[in-house]
């Protein structure tokens, strides 16, 4: 359990701390000089049968309020402390401000120094707390009298820190990946370079190779310590040092992640759920200049809100950050917001798109979005997302590293509701009945092509999308169409689509050319023929003949390879059922060019460019100078059950 104070200057925070732990956390010589934290510290207890408690002692004056935010990110459970000669103080105020802005419900408050005042004063303090922390919602802290000097109350500290570290059930969601936030970074001789900070997610295991962001730098984890002992792993909620590989002390530090590489995607756009204090004097306007507290980050930032608005005092409402450099965050962070010259807290929220678009085209579509980011389970996120998303399909990539989810987390979600990925590179999943409708549309549209233009060989790619599905990205549109021409309802030639059943009505004119070269092109076999010998062998006009056998390779009877060569359906075929061969003949499944060469009776050079129409076809993919069968023939060319072998019609 991660524990950390708040509380005014000079009430006693790092005495506490000391008088449980054994550790004075005051390092630094000015902090020795002055009598005051400056920065932060930490210190561990260790009690028997209890998880460690790790204490992030932070600084209570108000110059510092900076390094304390840094401090209380990622943490368990606070300890308030309010020294009872003074009261509560301003820094009290804000410090416990913060503490409810950023979502920590669980803690105690303790008054400190009730060996310097009377009873009565003591209960007067008590009060004045009391009140505090009902105004603040946090009425269920208990309030604990101590005095560092007669060790009164110490001991029933100790134990009701136990206890709560004891009880303390952090929720990890299963399927995240690593990222620790850094709060410290410094180097040691014999070692290199260190950083300290708090496991947000997932854990970390010596040896492994990471991402700090938002540089981008690859690091590789040396060793991790805990409490100054070596410890081959850290987990969620959980202080560690890590000493890293691949980076300098001073080139990393505050501010910094270390994160699994999936997650590496600084922005600079953020959209959040805002809440103002209530005890703001006047509304939050749009495009106000802000210090933001993200994590151990502190950055400049404008709050942009919706047509030029503002938020109340003690309001909550949806704005967007936009950042003068570019941090590392996700979705449910938490942040808190000061006042340009870094004086007051203003406010504080939590993050819900971390990766906002740049500009907003649908208003309405986008309101639906962030309210689907809103979502505290994932799973309901996702589903929100692919209702509003059900012409489009949904940005798997943008949700899983917003959400921190895995691949494997995302495919169960899609499962159990009931969608299917239908791209990858990028990932956009749809729900079924999405899929069945837009299939339905495509299959209409094409319909409706075919009955008006029969000599066509099919509708280019370009218009069946604005036909069907206009508002969907055109990648995302190829990958769908290219699995329903796996299922083998459609044909794709090119960019051309046409349904499985349709066969284009030739003119006249062409069915007479097309009888004069095609016994010639089927008998020069593997071989083929360029349209200026198929027009010289036929006695016709090179580009009269060119034509036409363009407008073959859109109907998917002819195929041409890059020197201008055409070769027959069956011939590729045939091809295909070679390059199948070989690779099922091979320990590894692959085969060379070389080989393909030999066993299809051509040069090298024709053999590479019609192997390189195979790999655009998907029957094979290339691997370095190797290639690999990558889908079926049957499918590739609309074959069905029928038998393909070596004697394909057009093969030598």
């Amino acid at each position: 359990m991660i524990v950390a104070t708040a509380g005014h200057i000079d009430h006693g925070k790092s005495t506490l701390v000391k008088a449980l732990s054994g550790v004075d956390t005051d390092r630094l010589p000015e902090e020795k000089a002055r009598g005051i934290s400056i920065d932060l510290g930490f210190a561990y207890l260790t009690l028997p049968d209890t998880p460690m408690i790790g204490f992030v002692d932070v600084p209570g004056h108000e110059r510092f309020v900076r390094n304390m935010l840094a401090g209380v990110c990622g943490i368990d459970y606070v300890m308030l402390v309010v020294a009872a000669d003074d009261g509560v103080m301003p820094q009290t105020i804000e410090h416990l401000s913060i503490v409810q802005l950023l979502g920590i419900h669980t803690g105690v408050a303790v008054l400190t120094k009730t060996d310097r005042v009377s009873a009565e004063r003591v209960n007067e303090v008590r009060q004045q707390v009391q009140t505090l922390l009902h105004s603040a919602r946090l009425a269920s802290f208990e309030i604990v009298e101590c005095s560092v000097f007669s060790q009164q109350g110490v001991n029933e500290l100790r134990e009701r820190l136990g206890q709560a570290a004891r009880e303390t059930q952090r929720t990890e969601f299963k399927g995240r990946s690593f990222r620790f936030a850094i709060d410290r970074s410094f180097s040691i001789v014999g070692s290199g370079t260190v950083v300290t900070g708090t496991v947000f997610n997932h854990q970390v295991q010596v040896g492994e190779r990471l991402i700090l962001t938002p540089s981008g730098q690859t690091v590789r984890v040396r060793g991790i310590h805990q409490n100054s002992a070596a410890v081959t792993e850290a987990h969620a909620g959980e202080r560690c040092a890590l000493n890293l590989v691949g980076v300098s002390a001073q080139d990393c530090g505050r501010g910094d992640w270390v994160v699994a590489s999936a997650l590496h995607a600084p922005t600079s756009r953020i959209d959040i759920s805002l809440t103002v204090l209530h005890t703001e004097p006047q509304a939050l306007s749009h495009w106000t200049e802000v210090h933001l507290h993200l994590g151990t980050t502190e950055v400049i930032a404008r709050v942009a809100i919706e047509r030029g608005g503002s938020i109340q005092p003690g309001a909550t409402g949806h704005a967007r950050l936009v950042l003068n450099k570019p941090i590392a965050c996700l979705n449910g962070d938490r942040l808190i917001i000061r006042d340009q010259a870094a004086q007051r807290t203003l406010g504080g929220g939590v993050v819900l798109d971390p990766f906002a678009p740049a500009r907003v085209r649908d208003k309405a579509l986008r309101q639906k979005e962030v309210a689907a980011f809103a979502q505290k389970d994932p799973a309901i996120a996702l589903s929100a997302l692919l209702a509003c998303h059900s012409e489009t399909g949904v940005d798997l990539d943008h949700f899983a590293r917003s959400f921190n989810l895995t691949d494997s987390a995302v495919v169960d979600m899609l499962s159990s509701l009931d969608s299917v990925m239908i791209a990858k590179a990028p990932n956009f999943a749809l729900l079924t009945i999405s899929v069945e409708k837009l299939g339905a549309r495509v299959v209409t549209t094409l319909k409706q092509h075919h009955q008006a233009q029969p000599q066509a060989a099919g509708l280019s790619l370009k218009d069946l999308r604005k036909q069907s599905a206009p508002n969907m990205k055109a990648g995302v549109f190829l990958a769908f169409m290219r699995a329903i021409a796996a299922a083998q309802k459609i044909i794709l030639t090119g960019t051309v689509a046409a349904l499985a059943v349709h066969r284009s009505s030739a003119n006249a004119a062409d069915q007479l050319l097309w009888q004069k070269i095609e016994p010639t092109l089927a008998a020069m076999g593997p071989k083929g023929l360029t349209a200026a010998e198929l027009a010289q062998a036929a006695g016709l006009k090179t580009l009269v003949v060119n034509d036409m056998l363009y407008r073959k390779v859109k109907q998917g009877e002819l195929y041409r390879v890059s020197s201008e060569r055409f070769y027959l359906r069956a011939n590729f075929i045939h091809f295909a059922t070679l390059a199948r061969h070989l690779a099922s003949t091979s320990p590894t499944q692959t085969f060379i060019a070389a080989q393909f060469r030999d066993q299809a009776g051509v040069n090298r050079t024709l053999a590479i460019e019609i192997l390189e129409v195979l790999d655009r076809l998907g029957v094979t993919q290339r691997v370095g100078d190797t290639r690999k069968l990558l889908k079926p023939l049957e499918t590739v060319f609309d074959l069905a059950s029928k038998t393909i072998d070596a004697t394909t019609p057009g093969s030598p």
